[in-house]
């Protein structure tokens, strides 16, 4: 988010498309031949959002380094530059400039979030300043970010039906929220507090709050509060089976405004929602 609160900006590289119906459909299933960025603009003057799938011939990647398609992402050791090059969907705009993120500090170890160890998240960097330089649309602005992993040994959809996640700056550092709810009927609830250097801090779990299900597809967006009082400061993403917002509530003592995301698997498996996700998916031609 912008320092103004007016800009947001969402930036995802995958290595095996997880929300792909291409990947779905494969007979092979492999990973390398449905990669993307999907960058997502949220703003004043433009929203934008692009997620072109790409084969795995215009995949590269070392340990510092990876470009899919003509956009790209590189690691220096203390700050990670994104350059992006990509067209929106279903309505073709540009989408073109870079992105420098620096981490104010970088968290120890990933965390498990199943039963067997098969999928796993690192909320790598949860306080980081970022500078946005984009010629299409023309827009420059400074904020704060963060940054985190994903990997996983098979399909979300198999292992949980819903989680919902936040983040939101503090005055030093970060909290995150993050709820799953599993396939096998158990779920695990991790409250996090990250100083601005990425050290852990205590927290007291927040108390359950209530807000809207979004407008057009009712997708619930259960979160949590010190008060058990938040609510929806804008929907970003109102999809079938996923909503991003921006919440206004309070965490670890302090008034925040946290990014929140709640999605639902079983309506992802829908074979209905994965027919329409290639007008917002399109996959580049070898």
């Amino acid at each position: 988010m912008s320092e103004d609160g007016r800009q947001g900006l969402t930036i995802i590289a995958f290595i095996g498309s997880v929300f792909s119906p291409y990947y779905t459909w494969d007979r092979h299933q492999d990973p390398f031949d449905h990669c993307a960025v999907n960058v997502v603009l949220y703003g004043e003057r433009a929203n934008r959002f692009a997620m072109t799938e790409r084969r795995r011939s215009q995949l590269s990647r070392d340990a510092e380094h990876i470009a899919i398609g003509p956009s790209s992402l590189a690691w220096d050791g203390t700050e990670l530059t994104i350059r992006i090059d990509e067209r929106s969907s279903p309505i073709p705009r540009a989408i073109r400039g870079t992105v420098r993120v620096r981490p104010n500090g970088i968290t120890q170890s990933p965390f498990t979030l199943d039963t067997h160890g098969e999928h796993r998240w690192w909320p790598m960097a949860p306080s980081s300043r970022i500078e946005v330089a984009l010629d299409k649309p023309s827009m420059s602005w400074t904020g704060t970010g963060y940054f985190d992993t994903n990997d996983g040994d098979r399909p979300l959809a198999e292992s949980f039906s819903r989680w919902t996640w936040c983040r939101a700056d503090l005055k030093d550092g970060a909290a995150i929220l993050y709820d799953v709810e599993r396939r096998d009927g158990s779920g695990q609830n991790l409250s996090l507090h990250f100083g601005r250097d990425g050290s852990r801090r205590e927290i007291r779990p927040p108390l359950a709050a209530d807000l809207p299900a979004t407008r057009l597809w009712r997708i619930p967006r259960p979160t949590r509060s010190d008060d058990g009082r938040a609510q929806v400061v804008r929907t970003f993403e109102d999809t079938p089976f996923y909503a991003r917002s921006l919440l206004s509530a309070t965490l670890v003592g302090e008034a925040v405004r946290p990014v929140h995301e709640s999605l639902v698997l079983d309506r992802f498996m829908n074979p209905v929602v994965r027919l329409m996700l290639p007008f917002r998916m399109p996959r580049a031609p070898k």
